[in-house]
């Protein structure tokens, strides 16, 4: 158990990591005239990525479940597969990755990288690991569960990142 420990910890250190970029680029987006939206759903956002953490060392720790190598091993695969198309996601939008939605007026759509293929591929980073993190170790109540109500969330958040790129083009063309 020691080692998932770790693994989650890492994964809490790349959250950090993750934080202080998108503090970065909030300033340089807000400094550029970029319109932040959502804002009322990110608290529920961040509880709930801290609570994946939690949920999955607790639940690992609480029941004493064992490794399951064929599981925790493809999982822990997955696991770095979403770590490299988040980071993946990140270098591609540079200044424009946030963790809050927020639309600099005037810009285009970023179209390359992983955005080729996927209109948000971040968000799949994320269930993806959401899903794999706690099946490391068959914390698999934590797995169910930050499905389910990442889903519900995504479904908001998706749902106004696209009105807010909407919006700023429709602006745009207005001009």
């Amino acid at each position: 158990m020691i080692w998932y420990t770790t693994l989650v910890l890492a994964v809490a250190g790349e959250r950090c990591a993750e934080i202080a970029v998108a503090l970065r680029n909030t300033r340089w987006s807000l400094a550029r005239g970029g319109r932040e939206s959502g804002s009322a759903h990110y608290p529920a956002m961040v509880a709930l990525h801290t609570a994946l953490l939690a949920g999955c060392l607790a639940e690992v720790w609480l029941t004493g479940r064992p490794f399951q190598p064929l599981l925790g091993w493809t999982m822990l695969v997955v696991v770095a597969a979403a770590q490299a198309l988040r980071w993946w996601c990140i270098r591609t939008l540079g200044h424009r990755w946030n963790t809050r939605v927020i639309v600099l007026p005037g810009l285009p759509l970023v179209t390359g990288g992983p955005y080729r293929w996927l209109r948000h591929p971040n968000y799949v980073a994320v269930a993806a690991e959401g899903l794999a993190l706690p099946l490391c170790h068959g914390a698999w109540m934590t797995a169910v569960l930050f499905t389910l109500l990442n889903a519900t969330l995504m479904a908001v958040r998706i749902r106004c990142e696209d009105q807010a790129l909407t919006a700023a083009a429709a602006a745009e063309a207005r001009t």
